[in-house]
């Protein structure tokens, strides 16, 4: 479903990606790990085009999505992208959070739209907030709105930029468990985490980056039992020890 073939990505005198080649398949879930700073989170931002490449392609579909010509509004209402940040509308409802693209995008009538949201909703377990507002939800139950808002598009494809990362703790695992039935489901999914004990649960393939390379390709049991790479040996051991430094 997805190739990159030598992918670079600069910030003016930064190299954000360097040379990344890689395949995705269909129906993969694949998890991007790696420090702060190693360009997991633009690498995933390039694959709907948030962020631009400086080189190299990228094909979705067999399609080269950095293409001058290619209709970037019809391209992205293909893929979802979940966010750090939910992102939601804060004056629209959950209901019509979830309705509004379905409807002004891809032209689906009010009834269908609302049928299908309710639906996604259900399957996030937030039916009973339909008609609430963002601000009327814990962080977790807003980051779980907008998963259900990106399926409202009903996308070959799901991209998640560390959708924990701005969660109190104890909300971490009810965005984590929807996301994990998204994978069992079948769904292509990308997700930047760094929640390792999803990673070794729910991907099919690891990869880990940093300073911009991908360094290690792995699935879950070899990337976490016998790491290669001595930077990916050292990310693990720094996560198992994290007060190992401090004296």
């Amino acid at each position: 479903m997805i190739e990159l073939r030598n992918v670079n990505k600069w910030y003016g005198g930064y190299h954000a990606l360097v040379d990344v080649t890689e395949t995705i398949a269909k129906s993969e879930v694949v998890v991007v790990c790696g420090p702060s700073g190693s360009g997991k989170s633009t690498l995933i931002r390039t694959l709907n085009r948030l962020e631009p490449i400086d080189s190299g392609n990228i094909l979705i579909g067999g399609e080269d999505i950095h293409r001058p010509d290619v209709d970037v509004n019809r391209f992205r209402s293909s893929i979802g992208f979940v966010f750090q940040q939910f992102n939601l509308f804060p004056h629209l409802d959950v209901l019509d959070n979830c309705t509004l693209a379905p409807m002004t995008v891809r032209g689906l009538a009010p009834a269908e739209a609302r049928e299908r949201a309710m639906v996604l909703l259900d399957r996030v377990g937030l039916s009973s907030k339909a008609h609430a507002f963002p601000a009327q939800l814990s962080g977790g139950q807003q980051q779980r709105v907008a998963i259900a808002r990106a399926l409202a598009m009903e996308p070959p494809l799901m991209l998640f930029d560390e959708p924990t990362s701005a969660l109190d703790p104890e909300m971490v695992g009810e965005v984590l468990l929807v996301i994990r039935d998204l994978a069992r489901d079948g769904m292509t999914l990308i997700c930047v985490t760094h929640e390792m004990g999803f990673a070794r649960e729910v991907a099919d393939r690891v990869l880990f980056m940093d300073h911009g390379v991908v360094l290690e390709r792995a699935t879950p049991q070899e990337f976490f039992n016998n790491p290669q790479h001595l930077r990916a040996q050292q990310f693990l051991s720094d996560i198992r020890t994290p007060f190992s430094s401090v004296t």
